[in-house]
């Protein structure tokens, strides 16, 4: 670590009673310190950037929100405050807070690790975490904490017993404050109450975070998850993509305990009226003092769906990629619409083919234009569609996705982020549950192109995926799908603007030297935002307004990041070649 990168030093004095140990962690508005007293006791510094501060963080008086909350709470299942101060550093004011140091590590960082907890630790979680919002709620004067996570309860492991201790003030609010000083920008949506993405906060709020939070410890995934990733740059999307997936029934497993599925289920009611009134009942009923009587939906086995996407332009519809698209062409749609051609020159029908490359690259459009372009039925699979808490219900689930390509043959099964769904079972992380459903995965895949169904597997992270995925008869195709050249840019400028009102002549070559290194994502964000620009002024959109949203948006994925898929790429060719010994048909590794 490099010191200048962060606002403190290591030595560094701090008010003549701190010592800074080392840095921490770094937040939109605050770095977190390791510090040291003048006793020599370990002690934790939130540096707090003046600046950077949302309105919605200081109160009536100027003071810092989160620091005056801090002062006034004091329970055993809460982190300490000790200490707060001022420092002025280069011209620019700070605020600091000093806190107990516990000895321990976040929920989240222990679930990386043990993936999911056994009913009894779940439990002792909770109640520890409702233990101290009982405490914030019955107040003189209330605190809502609206932040409760796995990534803000700490386990203190300094005594005999693990104590879960609520850390991260920095979204708390006094219940009598209004709603418009409540801040939802940075909130995870998975423990956000249906009332929280109005702004609308209350005791109930954080009675739903503990439901999703007692959920994501048995289960390994928060509730209703949706995968996030193609939602980033709108979070009104995200919103309404989470809202709509609540509309769903809750999933459980039929071994979980009926009462604890009751409790879940209450504390996740969309609607305020039907979850516990208080975080106390919430407490008795996990207590068994309170009978639930609520049934919630037991976890049935995925029927997998066909995604109608048989009309449509095709390939018409990419710019660019023009040797990728030939070369799919003759490797891989001729090859399954004329199998007894292709057999008279001994070459095997292929099985299927991993596209891999940067987030934002067009992976999930290719392969829709694709199946568009053969006329096979397309099944789009997400690996949370499929994933089941309980290793037999998963593997049923691929099992009934496959049975179902089959009977509905020729099919295309597009895998979304294939490395959470098919992991790499040398890596220690990876529990005995995945291992069994990454077998059975491959077991259903052998051959599968004999019975007409072919694979596209898509990710970001190929490194992860397990190395047997890419063996003959599996996935026969690595392919790279790299960041748009300067020919694919200036079509999809073309693409995405001929039927927008812009002005005359305008030169997308223009356009597409300005946006090196934006991935396909991007571009398509940059008309999107210069067409917001000319309809807010209400004018075409021209040269100007574009160079002038492109100068403002930068590429959405690291140059470092992007360079790095090079190295990944000469070692995926190189994986290819080495697990496939048949003969083959397609990109040649030089």
């Amino acid at each position: 670590m490099i010191d200048k990168q962060y606002i403190l030093s290591k030595g560094q004095r701090i008010a003549n009673k701190y010592t800074v140990s080392f840095f921490l962690k770094k937040g939109n508005y605050a770095e977190t310190y390791r510090v040291k007293d003048q006793g020599g006791k370990t002690k934790l510094l939130k540096l707090f950037a003046y600046s950077k501060l949302d309105r919605t963080q200081f109160n009536d008086n100027g003071d810092i929100l989160e620091i005056e909350i801090l002062k006034q709470i004091k329970h055993p299942n809460l982190v300490k405050y000790c200490d707060k101060g001022e420092l002025l550093l280069e011209k620019q004011k700070y605020a600091f807070v000093i806190l107990d140091f516990i000895s321990g590590e976040t929920l989240a960082d222990k679930m990386k690790r043990e993936q999911t907890f056994n009913p009894y630790d779940a439990k002792d979680i909770v109640s520890g975490v409702l233990n101290g919002l009982n405490y914030l709620h019955n107040l003189e004067k209330p605190i809502i904490h609206n932040d409760i996570t796995n990534l803000n309860i700490m386990t203190d492991l300094s005594g005999n017993v693990e104590i879960p201790k609520i850390i991260d003030f920095g979204y708390a609010r006094y219940l009598s404050q209004s709603n418009k000083d409540f801040l939802k920008d940075g909130l995870n949506p998975f423990y956000q109450a249906n009332e929280n993405f109005n702004k609308v906060f209350s005791v109930q709020s954080d009675v739903f975070s503990v439901g999703a939070l007692y959920y994501h410890l048995l289960f390994g995934l928060p509730p209703w998850f949706v995968e996030i990733s193609k939602y980033k740059s709108d979070k009104i999307k995200l919103e309404d993509a989470v809202l709509e997936e609540r509309k769903k029934p809750l999933k459980f497993a039929k071994n979980i305990d009926e009462q604890i599925q009751n409790i879940i289920s209450k504390a996740l009611q969309p609607n305020t009226e039907n979850r516990f009134k208080n975080i106390k009942e919430f407490i008795q009923a996990i207590n068994g003092e309170l009978e639930i009587k609520q049934i919630a939906s037991s976890e049935e086995p995925i029927m997998p769906k066909l995604k109608n996407i048989k009309s449509g332009q095709g390939f018409k519809a990419i710019a660019g990629m023009q040797e990728l698209k030939e070369t799919i062409q003759l490797d891989v749609i001729d090859a399954l619409n004329d199998k007894e051609k292709y057999a008279e020159y001994g070459l095997t029908i292929p099985n299927g083919m991993l596209l891999y490359g940067p987030p934002g690259c067009g992976k999930t459009f290719f392969a829709e234009r694709m199946a568009e372009e053969i006329g096979f039925n397309f099944y789009q699979i997400k690996p949370s569609d499929i994933q089941s808490k309980f290793v037999n219900q998963s593997q049923e689930n691929i099992k009934n996705l496959f049975d179902k390509a089959r009977e509905n043959a020729p099919s295309i099964i597009f895998i979304d982020e294939l490395d959470a769904l098919v992991p790499n079972r040398d890596n220690s992380s990876v529990n005995h549950m995945n291992t069994s459903a990454v077998n059975e995965f491959l077991a259903q895949m052998n051959n599968c192109g004999d019975d007409g169904v072919f694979i596209i597997g898509a990710t970001n992270r190929p490194n992860s995926i397990d190395p047997a995925i890419l063996r003959a008869g599996r996935l026969d195709k690595v392919i790279y799908l790299p960041p748009p050249d300067f020919e694919a840019r200036e079509l999809m400028f073309k693409l995405y603007l001929e039927k927008r009102p812009r002005e005359v002549g305008l030169d997308y070559s223009v356009l597409a030297k300005a946006t090196e290194n934006y991935v396909s994502s991007d571009i398509k964000f940059l008309c999107d935002e210069a067409s917001r620009k000319a309809l807010k002024i209400k004018s075409r959109i021209s040269k100007e307004i574009l160079l002038e949203t492109i100068n403002s948006n930068r590429p959405s994925i690291p140059l470092k990041e992007l360079n790095s898929y090079v190295a990944i790429k000469t070692k995926m060719e190189g994986l290819a070649k080495n697990t496939n010994d048949r003969p083959t048909i397609g990109f040649k590794n030089n």
